[in-house]
This record gives structure tokens, sequence and C-alpha cells, in this order.
């Protein structure tokens, strides 16, 4: 009877409790609200209960409706504060304290919008310039939900200063800085981002329904967890050519010695395997690899060194078992004489996901060095050329993964924003798109109008061009992140949109520059002209028109009235190629005339195409306006690329 009553008396407190008033998890202590517009404030209170709101000496109400949620509307502010936000009623009342009135900007993309000041260049100096109170930081927590959410479960305000300031982004606090000592006025970066995530997942699912492309992949979207595994299981194994009916028993050919590797995922071996568009798999693996042994190493022993990985680990040369357990820290396992054969071998790793840390799941940890067979002084390198394919015939489960689901991030993470008043977006995304480049000319605009409309507001969106990373090839090759850059070119035809350019301040070896500070800057540029009118050049260079005349091209250019300069200590322009009707390029030399730049190559004496830094690291490229401002990679032909025909699945 007594726990009767126990549990009564909780449901009762419970359900006094959801009835009390509260305001959405964004109206808390520190926020800043957006000067010269409606600011709208909303919450929950009982069904039906009037409630009160009060904000700078203004008052208004409003009446919760069936679900509990009320929404009110204050008259536009000037910059201001510090002011308290009430909303009361019956049940309750809910307060906001150091309340400020000014500028605010959403913040979203993936990891390099994520990165934080702490990881950026010159954290000990930016910590001493990061005493900024009117400054004020809001993270959202990486969630994912099938259904639009009505509220973030956790986050805060946090003020500017050295202790906080190293969670900020990165990119958003230097462009917060800088307006703020432009503008003098409080600034509030709202920041929702989440590491590796393709843009479709940020798109809400009316948005996609409306584009005949992405419509197929939402139209059946899965309502819950089980379902939306249910579905990844099956896209994982399509692309990999992998039967629904697989057994154990099936896998087990993988380690016989005559097995054909052929639709193996082909990747480079380090590092995590839901990195390796694995969709989030858990569970068992493999791993294989061709490997050339020459005569004189087979008579003798050998040290076969394969990394980090510490779970149970079953290791086959040739279909023969010869590791079996778990090994800690760099695997060095001695194989007997005779054990390889000359020439071509299999190796085959089967293991699961790493103990140590428990969250890296499967996947090689430690460096790519730790990867070789030797015998004295010989040493075969085994840093390249690894297969990979997942234990589908056992247990297996997937990682709420943020590319799983399209839409999942939107309605996790943006639409519990909605319609919180904003000047506009900060956008840093497209390293995970560049494979589907070509589709990005669909699917960028989209989510940009899908945002306007969502919050109700004609919002100014900048957004950050692909840096620089990885290979530096010729056109001849060709570029997924080239046609990635392209594709964000061509969204600058949406009104109030504006492009930073970032080739300059990259690095070819990692996908995090840490080079923030240029990158706030540039996207303050634009700012400060678009959005507040000062006299600043905030554009880079763009290709405007090109005229053939005989061996050379006469390239034409937008945002270059303050000049163009070279960037090099010998005065030559570098990072043009040139093609004639054979559609292959040729490195051109390049002169700047004015405001032009004419492009020419002894092998090409007709040309009729162009390409500046069409390259995934253009690292040559040199071509820069005056003031600084790196020039935007571009092409003058419309041939397929490398991406003309993927889609998003």
């Amino acid at each position: 009877m007594k726990k009767h009553v126990l549990f009564f008396a909780l449901l009762l407190v419970n359900l006094a409790a959801s009835g009390q008033v509260r305001m959405a998890r964004l109206f808390s202590d520190h926020v800043v609200l957006q000067r010269q517009q409606p600011i709208l404030v909303w919450g929950w209170a009982k069904p039906g209960e009037t409630v009160k709101a009060t904000l700078a000496g203004q008052h208004q109400q409003a009446k919760a409706d069936a679900g509990g949620k009320w929404l009110v509307r204050f008259a536009p502010l000037e910059a201001g504060g510090p002011h308290v936000l009430t909303a009361t009623a019956k049940s309750g009342s809910a307060q906001a304290s150091d309340v400020l009135i000014g500028e605010v900007w959403l913040c979203s993309g993936q990891s390099n919008m994520e990165w934080p000041v702490k990881q950026a260049d010159n954290y000990a100096a930016e910590k001493k310039n990061a005493n900024f109170p009117q400054i004020r930081h809001f993270r959202v927590e990486h969630e994912l939900a099938l259904t639009p959410q009505t509220d973030l479960k956790t986050g805060d305000w946090a003020v500017a200063s050295a202790e906080t300031v190293g969670d900020f982004t990165a990119v958003g606090f230097f462009f917060a800085r800088e307006l703020y000592q432009k503008l003098n006025v409080p600034i509030g970066l709202l920041h929702s981002s989440w590491g590796g995530s393709q843009v479709e997942g940020w798109i809400s699912k009316e948005s996609m329904l409306s584009n005949p492309e992405l419509r197929p992949t939402v139209q059946q979207l899965p309502t819950n967890w089980a379902a939306a595994d249910s579905l990844v299981d099956l896209k994982l194994r399509q692309r990999l050519k992998v039967p629904t009916n697989l057994t154990a028993a099936d896998e087990a050919k993988y380690l016989s010695p005559n097995y054909d590797f052929a639709g193996w995922r082909k990747t480079d071996p380090m590092g995590q395997w839901e990195w390796k568009d694995m969709m989030g798999f858990t569970g068992q693996g493999y791993m294989a690899r061709l490997v050339t042994i020459p005569d004189d190493m087979v008579n003798a022993p050998t040290t076969l060194s394969l990394a980090e990985n510490d779970s149970p680990n079953q290791i086959y040369i040739n279909g023969k078992l010869v590791s079996e357990g778990t090994i800690s820290g760099v695997r060095k396992i001695t194989i007997p004489p005779n054990t390889w054969q000359a020439g071509q071998n299999r190796l085959v790793l089967k293991m699961g996901g790493m103990v140590n840390p428990a969250w890296y799941g499967l996947g090689l940890k430690g460096s790519s060095s730790d990867l070789y067979v030797e015998a004295g002084p010989q040493r075969i390198n085994l840093a390249n050329d690894w297969l990979l394919m997942p234990a589908f015939g056992e247990k297996h489960q997937y990682k709420r993964f943020m590319n799983n689901v399209a839409v999942s991030l939107y309605n996790a993470m943006i639409a519990p924003l909605e319609p919180f008043a904003l000047r506009g977006v900060l956008w840093y995304q497209g390293e995970t798109n560049a494979g589907r480049a070509y589709q990005y000319r669909q699917s960028f605009p989209l989510l940009i109008t899908d945002w306007r409309q969502k919050f109700g507001q004609n919002l100014s969106f900048y957004f950050v061009q692909l840096s620089s990373f990885g290979a530096n090839l010729s056109s001849n090759q060709g570029s997924n992140w080239a046609e990635l850059r392209e594709a964000q070119t061509m969204t600058l035809k949406l009104p109030k949109t504006g492009m930073a350019v970032t080739t300059d301040v990259g690095n070819p070896k990692d996908i995090h520059p840490t080079n923030k500070q240029d990158v706030g800057h540039r996207l303050a540029l634009h700012a400060l002209k678009l959005d507040y009118g000062q006299s600043v050049n905030y554009a880079s260079p763009t290709f405007s028109g090109v005229a053939f005349e005989g061996n050379r091209a006469i390239v034409s250019f937008a945002n270059a009235k303050v000049g163009l300069v070279v960037k090099d200590k010998y005065g030559y322009l570098k990072g043009f190629e040139i093609a004639g009707d054979d559609h292959v390029f040729h490195y051109a030399q390049a002169q700047i005339n004015g405001a032009t730049v004419v492009v020419s190559s002894a092998d090409v004496p007709k040309p009729v195409a162009v390409r500046y830094a069409w390259a995934d690291a253009p690292e040559e490229a040199n071509l820069f306006s005056a003031d600084g401002l790196p020039a935007n990679p571009f092409r003058t032909d419309t041939w397929p690329g490398l991406t003309t025909n993927v889609r998003f699945e």
C-alpha cells in the first residue's frame, strides 16, 4: 500500500513539474537576442493557461495551446542590456537574466566549423585576447532524431573569457570578435555543427521532398531506430554487393587461400571504420591485403607488424591461421619460415572493435608506419591498399551515425531553434559531400532556402569555400573538391549569400587547417559590408568571362577593382591550365594585364578552355586581389566531371 501511495505522490510531482511554465532552452541566462527585429519567445505551460512575458519594459501574453506551447512576440529593440526576460502564469514562472540585445549568427556545418579555439593557431595568445563579456556562445550538443524536435535537451550560453573561449567555434569566435570591435554591439553565436556531416542531414523532410532527385530517399523514412538500422544495413550491403542472406559460414570463405576480394572496400587502413563509409557498422570485420614476398624472404622468419587493435584477432596468411588472441599496443607477430610463398600472398585479419578506447570501434589505431613485413634489413611496407568487409553474417549493430538517416540532424539540431531571430548563418561544410559535388548544386541552395523558410527570415548566408586538402593534380585527373568549390560558387546566385575563399590557408596534409583566424576575418568582411554597410572589400576576384584570341585566352574577373597581384617572390603567376578541342590540359603561362589574366601554352595552339586552381589542394595557385583576397578557383568549360552522375542514396 505504501508503495502505491509513494508512486502516486511521485506521479503528481512529475505532472506538476511538467505543467510549470518554462521557456525554450535558448532563452536562458546570458542569451543574446537579435536587435532591430521582432523577438519571438516561446515555451511551455499547462494547456490553455495564459502566460505573461516581460522584456525591457514590454509586456506580452499568450495562451498555451493544447500541447502546452505558447509564443509571444516583442517589438524590435536596439542593442543594449542587460535585461531580464520573464514568463509567468498561475502554474509558476521562468526567468533569464543578463539578457543582451545585439547581433546573432547561427554557425553550422561540419568539423571545420566545430573546430574549437583551443585547437586553432596561437591559442595561448588568443586566450589573452578573449575577454569579451558581450560575446556569447551557445553550443547545441550532438543529437539525432527521426522527427522534428521542439526543444533542446541541454545547452547554456557561455560568456567569452580566457576560461571559456577554448570551447567556442574558432571560425565563429574570430568572426564575432571582429564584428564586436567594429560595431561595438553584443554578438551571440548559436553553434550547431557536427564533424563529418553531409548536407542532406541538415535539410528538412519537406524540402527534401520538394526536390525530384532527393525525394526518393525521404519518402519512406523510418519512424523508429530499429527500422533505421535495418534500412542502413540494407544500404551498406547493397553498396558492398553483399547478399541479404549471407551467413557466417559463407564468410568463412574469405579466409580461403584462393578467395577473390572483388567488391571489398579499398581504403587507407588506419583509423575508425565509421569514417570509411561504413555507416556506423559495429561488430566483427575483415581486413585483407595482397602481399608480394620476394624469394629470399620465404625461407626466413619474418616479423608481421599490424599497428593497434586490442580486440581478439585472427590473422591468416594464405588461409592458414598464424596468430589468434589479444595483443595490446603495436602488434608484432613472428611468422615462421615458409609460411609466406614467393610472389603474391593473401593476408586476412578478422577483428572486432577496440577495447581501449571502447568508443573507437572497428579499425586500426596508431601509425601507418607500423604496418609492414620484415626479415632482417628487408622491409615491405603495408601502409596502403587494404580492403575492408564487415562481418554481416555475425551479430552486428549500427551507431546512431549522423549520416545514416537524412534530415536527422535538422530534426534534432535545427528545428528546436526555430523561429529564434537571427541576422544570418555562417556555414562551413562540403568535405563530406565532395563525392557528390555535382548534386551539391541542388542540395546546398535547397538548404539555404529551407532554413530561410523555416526561420521565417530572409537570413544572410555566408559560407566558407573548401580549403586545400589532398593532391595537387592536373585537370586531366579531375578533382572532386574543385567540383564542390564550383557548386559553392554557383550558389552565390541566391540573394544575400557570400563566400569566403580559403584555398591559400589550407593544409594539403590535414583536412582541418588550424588557421581559423583568416577564415573568420573573411566571413566578417562579408557581414561588415553587406549587413552593416561598412566600406570594405569583401569578395575574392571571381571569373566573369573569357575571350579566346588565337593562341591566347584572356580571362576577366569581377571583384577586381582594387587590382590583381601575384603572390610569388619571382613574380610568376601559377595555377592556370589550358586545353584545346582534345580536352587535354597543359600547364600554362599566365600574366596579369589590368583586371584580366592572359593565359597561353606552346602546347595548345588553339585553346578552348581555361582552368585555375582546379585540384583538391591547389597549393601553387597565387592570384590575389591587391588587398589580399585569393582568387576563386574556376573553369571556363562545362565538360563532364568526376561527380556528374553520383547521387545521394
